[in-house]
Order: C-alpha cells, then sequence, then structure tokens
C-alpha cells in the first residue's frame, strides 16, 4: 500500500511530513508557497492519518518504510525532507537509515529524545465523539458545530479544536466519521514518544527550526541534535507555539528558503 499524498507545483522534489493526529492538508497553503520557488511539493498523509492506509502496527521504523515506498513509487531522490512533530520523527529515521535518499533535511520543533505521553485530553475528546445512526439517547452527531460542542468540554483552546475537527469527513451523506485511525493511534501511543535509536546519524545539511514558547526543543537537546546531525543548526521563532508553522508562517517560510 503506497501512502496517499497532494503534489503540488514542478522541481526539485520536497516532501513533508504532518504531526500526529493531523494531514498532509495542514500544510496546504506552505506546500503552495513552496512550489513558486521551483519544487515539487509532495504533502504525504502518514498510516493511520488522513486518506491513507490503516494498519494495526504503528511506530516509526514503518512509518520509514512506508515514506522510502512512497518515493521508489514515485521515483524520488535526493529529496528535501520536512517534517513537523512526529512527521518529524519519522523523518529524522528516514534520513538516519537511508541518508543517500535526502539532500537537506528539516525538522520542525522536535528533537531526537523519547517524550511521555501527553496527550490524553485529546484522546477523550474524540473518543467521546458518537457518530453512530445507533444512538438511541439523541446524542448522535450530524454536524461539526456538534462536534466542536464536544471537543471543547476537553479542549479549551480553539485552535486546537478546528486541527482536530479536520479530522472528520463524510463518510456516506448524514454519517460523519474520522479519519484518524484513534483505536491504532490510541493503543500504540507510546510510540510516537520513542528516541531516535542511538546509533542513528545523518551526515547532510540539516535545520531544526524551534517554537520559542513550545518546550519540544530545550537546551539540553542541542547536545544530542549535533550527536545525531553533526551538520545540522537550529533557528528559533520566539513567539511561536508548537504548531509554529501556522502560528508564524512567513517568519517559518524565510527561515526554509533559507536554509535551502
Amino acid at each position: 500500500m503506497v501512502l496517499h499524498s497532494k503534489i503540488i507545483g514542478e522541481g526539485k522534489p520536497f516532501v513533508i511530513l504532518h504531526g500526529f493526529l493531523g494531514m498532509g492538508d495542514n500544510w496546504k497553503s506552505l506546500g503552495k508557497k513552496f512550489s513558486e520557488y521551483g519544487y515539487q511539493v509532495h504533502l504525504v498523509d502518514q498510516r493511520n492519518h488522513g486518506r491513507s492506509f490503516h494498519h494495526e502496527e504503528f511506530n516509526y521504523s514503518l512509518m520509514a518504510e512506508d515514506l522510502k515506498k512512497y518515493c521508489e513509487t514515485y521515483q524520488l531522490d535526493n529529496i528535501i525532507l520536512l517534517g513537523h512533530s512526529m512527521g518529524g520523527k519519522t523523518a529524522m529515521y528516514f534520513a538516519t537509515r537511508y541518508s543517500e535518499m535526502v539532500t537537506k533535511l528539516i525538522v520542525a520543533d522536535i528533537a531526537p529524545r523519547a517524550y511521555p505521553p501527553h496527550h490524553q485530553d485529546i484522546f477523550k475528546a474524540l473518543s467521546s465523539l458518537d457518530f453512530s445512526n445507533s444512538s438511541v439517547d439523541g446524542s448522535q452527531i450530524t454536524s461539526r458545530g456538534q462536534a466542536d460542542e464536544v471537543l471543547s468540554a476537553y479542549v479549551k483552546d480553539l485552535g486546537t479544536r478546528l486541527f482536530l475537527l479536520k479530522n472528520l469527513y463524510w463518510k456516506e451523506k448524514g454519517q460523519l466519521g474520522l479519519r484518524i485511525n484513534l483505536p491504532v493511534v490510541t493503543k500504540k501511543i507510546d510510540e510516537i514518544g520513542k528516541a531516535l535509536p542511538d546509533d542513528a546519524t545523518y551526515p547532510g545539511d540539516t535545520l531544526f527550526v524551534r517554537a520559542g514558547t513550545s518546550g519540544y526543543i530545550d537546551e539540553k537537546d542541542e547536545i544530542s541534535i549535533e550527536n545525531y546531525f553533526p551538520n545540522g543548526k537550529i533557528s528559533t521563532i520566539e513567539n511561536a507555539g508548537h504548531w509554529l508553522h501556522t502560528d508564524s508562517p512567513t517568519e517559518f517560510l524565510e527561515i526554509i528558503l533559507r536554509f535551502l
């Protein structure tokens, strides 16, 4: 099975991997911008996300293999690879394993280290969405507005809720569903936080873009980044949160283009 993607523009291949609970479509606006500078942008949905296939197995090793198969299917080599959060971890795995396929690596607001699970409220929120026609108490959700109302009991931040609501789609007329494979990603949540293998390394040009207010990349991480990525550097967007590409899209774009 080959990952689903949206391909924008012509030129040097530029592959973008979304974060946890996201999809390639989250990067559509920036993808269009990058394509204007001579890149063929591939907005890829990772397994169990977006329109890509669902599978019981879910870990970074497999997601790196998924990306390799995708590149082989589309005959992509010497790619620029950008990943955000979970997508950044996949990108690191891929680049350290298949360094000959990557010319430049860009990692957005994630470090090589391990992270403890911290999405419990989001899982509770998504699990509380009832789309079934069999609801006997009238709790079936039939609109995005109703879904947002349910999510708001668990997730107070509107931006986060809008991000989650992008996972809703119409399975058929009057029947909403979630694109995310919620049972599997919930079961496998410990995989998302795992560290890069100790012996992994990528010698090519690498840029880490850090969000100044998120705490995902701290001073201690700078040492491990240097060990894994000897030709790496770090740029910081001071007033951005973890979704730095949506908080500060213009600055994010400028930083990436300077690096490229």
